[in-house]
């Protein structure tokens, strides 16, 4: 514990790192601020419904997690960060069959800058489309008329769609800021504060309703603790876990080839069990939204009721088994478009290096395609069973939904991987400067 506090103190020492704290802190307060201020022309008292609504789990609570309680209420800031996200998803597979995206991916920094600009634009389209739909959703979420001060007059309608739109890019240029300027990704680490502002919420109402009314105790309180710091730590395995594949690099002559003869160098090319993160979860989540309107379109029949009284329950039975086998496919989906083993084995052979055993060119590629295919299995296998853990945990212990929520799903794989991609960022200043990291003892290194 001394040499934590010790690594801590180092952090302190560094200006360039504590000046990155200092920002990444203050925009993200600026972030949960926005999230607080209502829409102009919205009586913010009579909101109770839409937020006991998004108390209780479900898809709205998931929703309004995302943006850290904006959505709940009503506040400029309503759509987070959320339409930047499907913009994003958007463009990266566009960039599989548009030709034009696929040379913009290839020219470096200039073609990076071309195709950030490409989803802003889209981002706002998406944006320019979602507020008014949340708007005029709003009624039948629980808000009554009578919370809008101006009525739904055309002039209420257009400013704040314009508000809104503006809050998301808004919140998409602070997490652009965080990025370049403070610590972690800054897309994530607004999500991550999102979703973390709900947690004190969540685990009080479950604290309640062990203890105060008698249905556990505390030792129930207790055994679920200690469960979630186990999935917690599967996730970081999950989420660190890679399967090593040795290469050897034959040594250049001074003439610029390769000597077959010298001696190689022996690295390892760090194929990643969980290579597609949380997207395939979004993914499916995104579908799982068809079956309840699908079932909608064949009105009072037995089959249309069957879809939206099993569907619209995301605690349900059918809900979990089509939500789990869509994460395994899309796992497979999202790897194969995000791991390019192709070009894998291009830049291998162009570098001099080689598989031992495999012969270069089509032969590694193939090689490094079935060892992805043969990790990706077990893989997804793993992110289905967290993504649907809420479920079972809330049919087997009784646990309140929101609770339940943090205990595996996009929420609990988000906020582990971006805890330990700014642990690791926080970890290279301190390596950079001669400290050992966070998770090793604080002394000064010596250099030589």
């Amino acid at each position: 514990m001394n040499s934590f506090f010790e690594t801590l103190k180092n952090i302190w020492k560094i200006e360039e790192l504590k000046n990155r704290i200092f920002i990444t802190l203050f925009f993200l307060a600026i972030y949960r601020l926005g999230a607080q201020v209502v829409l102009p022309g919205i009586d913010s008292v009579q909101l109770a419904e839409l937020s006991s609504r998004t108390q209780g789990g479900g898809l709205l609570g998931i929703l309004n997690a995302f943006t850290g309680g904006a959505f709940a209420n009503a506040s400029v800031f309503a759509l987070g960060i959320m339409p930047y996200i499907s913009a994003s998803i958007v463009v990266q597979l566009m960039g599989i069959a548009v030709p034009y995206l696929q040379k913009l991916q290839k020219e470096g920094e200039s073609g990076r800058k071309t195709i950030n600009q490409i989803t802003r634009w889209l981002t706002i389209l998406i944006c320019v489309v979602q507020a008014p739909a949340y708007l005029y959703s709003l009624g039948a979420l629980g808000v009554p008329e009578s919370a809008f001060i101006l009525g739904k007059t055309p002039v209420f309608v257009f400013s704040s769609v314009v508000i809104l739109v503006t809050g998301c890019v808004f919140a998409m240029w602070l997490g652009e800021k965080i990025t370049d300027k403070g610590i972690g990704n800054g897309i994530s680490l607004l999500i991550t504060v999102g979703i973390i502002a709900s947690l004190p919420q969540a685990f009080f109402q479950e604290f309640t309703s062990r203890v105060t009314q008698s249905n556990g105790g505390a030792i129930t309180i207790l055994i679920e603790l200690v469960i979630w710091i186990v999935v917690i730590a599967l996730c970081v395995l999950l989420v660190k876990a890679v399967r090593q594949v040795p290469v050897q690099y034959a040594r250049r002559t001074a003439s610029g080839g390769f000597d077959k003869n010298q001696a190689s160098s022996r690295q390892y090319i760090p194929l990643r069990l969980n290579a597609s993160g949380v997207m395939p979860i979004i993914f499916a989540q995104a579908i799982m939204f068809a079956p309840a309107y699908v079932g909608q379109l064949f009105g009072d029949s037995s089959f249309g009721q069957w879809l939206q009284t099993s569907f619209s329950d995301m605690f349900g039975l059918w809900y979990n088994i089509l939500f789990g086998f869509l994460i395994i496919v899309f796992t497979y989906f999202y790897t194969a478009i995000t791991v390019p083993t192709n070009k894998m084995s291009d830049d291998l052979k162009r570098s001099g290096g080689f598989v031992p055993g495999i012969r270069p060119g089509g032969e590694t590629s193939e090689f490094l395609d079935k060892i992805m295919s043969l990790i990706t299995f077990p893989g997804s296998l793993f992110l289905a069973a967290v993504s649907v853990l809420p479920a079972i945990i809330v049919q087997i212990m009784g646990m309140q939904q929101g609770w339940a929520l943090f205990y595996g799903g996009t929420s609990l794989l988000i906020m582990v991987g971006v805890a330990i991609d700014t642990i690791q960022q926080i970890n290279a200043y301190l390596l950079n400067r001669h400290y050992d990291g966070l998770m090793k003892t604080g002394k000064k290194r010596k250099l030589g």
